[in-house]
């Protein structure tokens, strides 16, 4: 709704009433004006028709025509112009004479009911009022009194009267009113305009007056008086005006004050801001040099330290004294702490500098626990603990992410719990929650009977170097940076990690990680099928393994009869009718326990087919002494789910050979595959191990050479290498990508190493995915069935142990189960794998020699980048991570003083692996 101003609201207020009231008031006249002369010309008819009406009563009698025309003349002439005509009618509706003819005269003729008439009758139209008046006999010439003789009709005078009088009259009374009505609205105007006047001038006065006080004009300008209660206003202004003046001048000088006081706090702060800023950058610079110097540091001591674990392994197997071995035991103890320390450090000097990255790559969650709890099972054997596992069947067993920091995660929780447990158990519960179709949040608890930690110390466990105790007397070690590492670990996995615990009653460690659900999972390689309906007596007095072991009996969907106690495993021995096929006996097993065991395993041998007993040790001869006693096979707690699925359906597996692995056949799939690299070594180890999945394999060793054979052959996947003469993988998989037979073939990089940014990059330009070497057999056939329609590759063979072989010289730089586990197990590959790499050393020597000499970074790159990927193939481990530390180094800056000490390092290793391969080269001429 729109405001008015004072001034509309004045002529408004004046206006509004008095145009109401002139409505009224000339409207109530005008009525009653339009009334009044309608009753006026009513009452004048019948003033006429009636005295006429009697008048001609004897002339009708007479049959006076003269008198009759004399009378309506008269009366006639006497009203005109009022009276438009007069006529006389007879009682049969006859016209006798009348006064003017006129155009609607015909209208008075047609009249059917004047005998009726008994009174005077009014009609009126438009523009005429007619009256018809009875013209009434009242004598009689019969003597006889006869009351309906002096009623006798004679007649109808009919009189005409003209409105026209009265229409003038009544439109006179309107223009009155309506002129009455127009000067009473002036006159109000001109009073509301005037009295407008009165109020808006000082009004506005006042107004000005206060915008100048508003603008902060120190003047208002009301110096004359005014009238009433506006100078009031005026005199209250100038006073606001005055005060005004005062308080601002007051206030300026107080804000003069505040500015000079606020500048000089400005410039201290400006030039504390320029001290924090500089303690920023050098806290920053002495971090980063920090954590540059423990990663460095960490890698000097890693190397020295290995040299003397791996001699005081050599010395292990001199002959030795009963001081000498203890000596050593001292030793290799030592060391193995010290190398746990500085790969903590490592980690955590990774952690602050953000170099930590995670992988995305396909395993199997049971597998990586389960080689988790077999590294841990001794040290939990030592100390009498039951270590127990628990996962939820519905958990995923295929997962995609960093199965190996999942591992360092769980290996730190459970080495607590090892440490600061020293009787009791160790529980590992793992289950899981659903987050989409894509992604799982993956929980494991890890729960102990240890000696609890206090609230207060709880909180800085997960800080750096925090320990529970930290006091010089303190009972366990450590360096107190497990638990940081793991927190970030597990924040890096999109997780959580708490812990609840109090002294005294242990403590439960939970953490959650998230991973993808892969798009192919492998195939289910467990003889499960074997087991289904088979007679299972089961006994373990511990609940939480009882309950472990009976949940995967019962998924393989065996007949378990499960026993808690001795008395319910004796009973269902005793009440049995039918032996059992297989008796599964848990206990703890130590020299308290043998006899007891022993006991079991005599009193139901008879009733079962096989025995198998479950024990927490991995003491070779203590397994014998039970197998003696009569049991088929001993197993290590905690219990490896393939080792058991496959120890229990062992003897039934020539009856379902589905299941055996030796004659199952392994398909290759009607693939047909590009292999592009320049080196031999790697381009002869990935045909070797693709020639088992696929059927058609292609070799180029060039870019140039892969693009010219994608113009004639199409490939169901392309694996091509990055760095490569003539024509780089880069640019090769672009020009096959734009014109080829292979435009929509997968084309996978592989590549030694590469950044995380550079991986990116990849994917950018083309690849649809990266392979690192050295290559995984299992992730090369999980690439082959991401990028190709076959069904999933079953992983049965690449979990066949790899037969071991004598290395062919003897070397502390070569790990030849690494070799042989690159190989694909295959000993004769492995072999020609190294002494293809024996062969390159020398030429390798000569070119890094040269390039450094020449201080040509790129081609140190080029140089080391090849060999690393040789050596990522050959059960070299030192010199790769040597090899893929310079190359990391060059690629973020390439600056060959930063790596000097790697490159002299690499160069020392190289020599003496020439000189290892030399000294035993008279017995191993198949090396050389």
């Amino acid at each position: 709704m729109t405001k008015l101003g004072l001034r509309d609201s004045v002529l408004t207020l004046t206006l509004i009433p008095t145009v109401i009231i002139g409505l009224l008031l000339g409207g109530y006249f005008t009525v009653n004006r339009y009334i009044e002369l309608d009753e006026i010309l009513y009452q004048q008819g019948a003033t006429i028709s009636e005295p006429l009406a009697i008048a001609l009563e004897q002339p009708l009698l007479d049959k006076n025509k003269v008198l009759l025309n004399r009378l309506i003349s008269f009366t006639h002439n006497r009203h005109s112009p009022s009276i438009k005509s007069i006529a006389i009618f007879d009682t049969n509706n006859e016209l006798l004479m009348t006064s003017n003819y006129h155009r609607s005269f015909d209208e008075l003729i047609n009249q059917t009911s004047l005998a009726s008439l008994k009174a005077t009758k009014i009609e009126s139209s438009k523009d005429i009022i007619t009256f018809y008046t009875p013209i009434v006999g009242h004598s009689s010439p019969n003597t006889q009194w006869d009351a309906s003789a002096f009623q006798t009709s004679l007649g109808t005078v009919i009189l005409q009267l003209n409105k026209d009088k009265a229409v003038i009259g009544q439109q006179r009374a309107l223009l009155i009113s309506g002129i009455v009505i127009i000067l009473s609205l002036v006159l109000a105007a001109i009073m509301a305009f005037k009295l407008s006047r009165m109020f808006m001038t000082p009004l506005n006065k006042l107004v000005l007056a206060t915008d100048k006080l508003v603008e902060g004009k120190r003047s208002t300008g009301l110096t004359d008086t005014m009238l009433g209660e506006f100078d009031i206003l005026r005199e209250g202004l100038n006073t606001i005006a005055d005060t005004m003046v005062m308080q601002k001048d007051e206030m300026q000088k107080n804000i003069d004050q505040a500015t000079s006081d606020y500048r000089e706090t400005l410039e201290q702060y400006e030039t504390q801001n320029i001290q924090l800023t500089m303690a920023k950058k050098e806290a920053q610079d002495a971090n980063r040099v920090k954590s540059d110097f423990l990663a460095k540091m960490s890698h000097e001591l890693r190397t020295p330290l290995n040299g003397v674990m791996g001699f005081t392994r050599q010395l292990y197997k001199t002959p030795l004294n009963k001081h000498q071995k203890d000596y050593l035991d001292t030793i290799m103890l030592s060391a193995n702490s010290l190398m746990t320390i500085i790969s903590d450090i490592l980690d955590f000097s990774k952690l602050e500098a953000g170099a930590m990255e995670l992988e995305s790559i396909q395993f199997q969650l049971r597998d990586a626990v389960n080689e988790v709890m077999t590294l841990l099972a001794p040290s939990a054997h030592e100390k009498q603990l039951e270590l127990s596992i628990y996962i939820n069947p519905q958990v995923p067993d295929d997962l995609t992410g960093d199965p190996t920091r999942f591992k360092q995660v769980l290996i730190n929780l459970l080495s607590n719990a090892i440490k600061f447990t020293e009787q009791g158990s160790i529980k590992v519960d793992i289950s899981y929650r659903l987050l989409d179709e894509e992604s799982a949040s993956v929980l494991v608890s890890v729960t102990d009977t240890g000696v609890g930690i206090p609230m207060d110390k709880q909180d800085s466990l997960f800080t750096p170097f925090g320990q529970a105790d930290s006091s010089i007397t303190r009972k366990f070690g450590g360096t107190g940076l497990g638990l940081i590492i793991t927190k970030h670990i597990v924040e890096a996995m999109n997780g959580r990690i708490s812990l609840n615990s109090a002294p005294g009653n242990g403590t439960c460690f939970t953490f959650n990680s998230v991973f993808r659900l892969p798009n192919h999972v492998f195939t289910n390689d467990l003889p499960s099928k074997s087991l289904i309906g088979k007679r299972i007596l089961y006994l373990e007095p511990h609940e939480h393994t009882h309950h472990a072991v009976l949940s995967l009996l019962t998924e393989w969907q065996a007949n378990v009869t499960p026993c808690f106690n001795e008395a319910s495993f004796l009973s269902a021995v005793e009440n049995t009718q039918t032996k059992f096929d297989i008796c599964l006996i848990g206990h703890m097993a130590s020299v308290d326990h043998m006899q007891l065991l022993k006991g079991y395993v005599k009193t139901v041998r008879d009733s079962t087919d096989y025995l198998y007993l479950m024990l927490n040790t991995v003491s070779h001869n203590m397994r014998e002494a039970f197998i003696g006693s009569g049991a088929d096979a001993c197993l290590s707690k905690p219990l490896n789910h393939r080792k058991l699925c496959e120890v229990l359906a062992a003897p039934y597996r020539l009856d379902h050979p589905v299941h055996n692995i030796e004659q199952s056949e392994q398909k290759l799939l009607p693939l047909k595959v590009l292999v592009v690299d320049d080196n031999d070594a790697n381009l002869k180890l990935i045909c070797t191990l693709l020639d088992e999945q696929v059927e058609v394999i292609d070799t180029a060793h060039n870019g140039s050479q892969a693009y010219s054979l994608s113009k004639s052959h199409k490939y169901d996947v392309i694996f091509m290498d990055i760095q490569m003469p003539i024509m780089d993988g880069i640019t090769a998989c672009k020009l096959i990508q734009e014109s080829s037979l292979n435009e929509d073939t997968p084309i996978i990089a592989v590549t030694a190493h590469a950044l995380h940014s550079e991986k990116e990059q990849l994917l950018k330009d083309g690849f649809k995915g990266y392979l690192t070497k050295p290559i995984d057999e299992d992730t090369l056939k999980q690439i082959i069935s991401d990028h190709s329609p076959q069904t999933p590759i079953n992983r049965e063979k690449s979990k066949n142990e790899i037969p071991q072989s004598p290395a062919p010289f003897e070397s502390s730089r070569i790990d030849w189960p690494l070799a042989l586990q690159r190989a694909g197990g295959k000993n004769e590959l492995a072999l020609e794998m190294l002494n293809m790499l024996l062969l390159s050393v020398p030429e390798t020597l000569n070119l890094l020699t040269k390039a450094i000499d020449d201080e040509a970074c790129e081609q140190v790159l080029s140089i080391v980048h090849k060999f690393h990927g040789a050596c990522c193939y050959t059960g070299v481990p030192k010199l790769k991570s040597l090899a893929e530390t310079i190359e990391t180094s060059l690629k973020n800056e390439c600056v060959l003083e930063n790596i000097e000490p790697e490159l002299f390092e690499l160069q020392d290793e190289l020599e003496n692996l020439l000189v290892d391969a030399k000294m035993d080269s008279k017995n191993k001429k198949d090396v050389l």
